[in-house]
């Protein structure tokens, strides 16, 4: 399915972001994971021995502007060209009541969360018309489209930009075969959503299927994206929430 095709992909340490590097080395992608952690990254390298020619690793943090150029410079000179990127990196930030939060933690987080999304496509998109297409997916999140959660309004802000910021690009580029979708999963068991068993079965009950996801499921609507069988899906806010969305009791 990815056979000679190049796919970036950032907060690719762990979580959605390594589920979705294993799922797209098995079908047979070139692929550059960025993250800030090398070591996690060499870990997630090491886990695929069998991909491993065709893996570069690329360290840096979404938030340095210079990270969106360096990245996809390393795939243009390790594989010739990028065909792909999921765009995944985020953060919650310092959550709390709007009145009570600072400027510079409202910036940290549309720096990573927002910001780093328009040098992203700044930067892969001339990449991606180079190729004569491709395909990009943000890691957007139900949280600030379909309900708003106390204490994180810089990250609901954030998120929901980026749907915006998905469709002007689906507009803009879909005639150059470039297509722009943004993935909006619900609760996912990652180190964001920490380790606490209660918590965790407060987020599994607001949705309908009663349980968190497995980073693995939310990287096959991710694959599902960035391949040919999302050929003609462009401009979307995809949901992969578990029913979310819809429940209210």
């Amino acid at each position: 399915m990815f056979h000679g095709k190049t796919i970036l992909i950032t907060g690719a340490s762990s979580g959605i972001g390594a589920a979705t590097a294993r799922l797209l080395a098995g079908a047979g992608a070139n692929l550059v994971l960025a993250a800030r952690r090398a070591d996690r990254l060499e870990e997630v390298k090491a886990s695929l021995p069998e991909a491993a020619d065709r893996i570069a690793i690329h360290v840096g943090d979404v938030a340095d502007p210079q990270f969106s150029e360096a990245s996809v410079k390393t795939a243009l000179e390790i594989f010739g060209g990028l065909d792909g990127a999921f765009n995944n990196a985020g953060t919650l930030g310092d959550m709390g009541p709007v009145p009570e939060m600072s400027l510079e933690s409202w910036n940290q987080v549309m720096a990573t969360n927002l910001n780093a999304a328009f040098l992203a496509a700044k930067h892969q998109i001339p990449a991606l018309r180079a190729r004569g297409g491709g395909a990009i997916v943000f890691t957007s999140s139900f949280v600030g489209h379909t309900i708003g959660l106390p204490g994180m309004a810089a990250y609901a802000a954030a998120k929901a930009g980026l749907i915006g910021l998905t469709q002007v690009l689906a507009v803009e580029h879909g005639a150059e075969g470039i297509r722009v979708n943004a993935l909006l999963p619900g609760g996912t068991k990652t180190e964001m959503a920490g380790e606490d068993p209660a918590f965790h079965d407060y987020v599994a009950g607001l949705h309908a299927l009663k349980r968190m996801a497995e980073p693995e499921e939310v990287a096959r609507a991710a694959q599902f994206l960035l391949s040919d069988a999302g050929s003609f899906v462009t401009g979307s806010a995809m949901l992969c929430d578990g029913g979310n969305s819809i429940t209210k009791a």
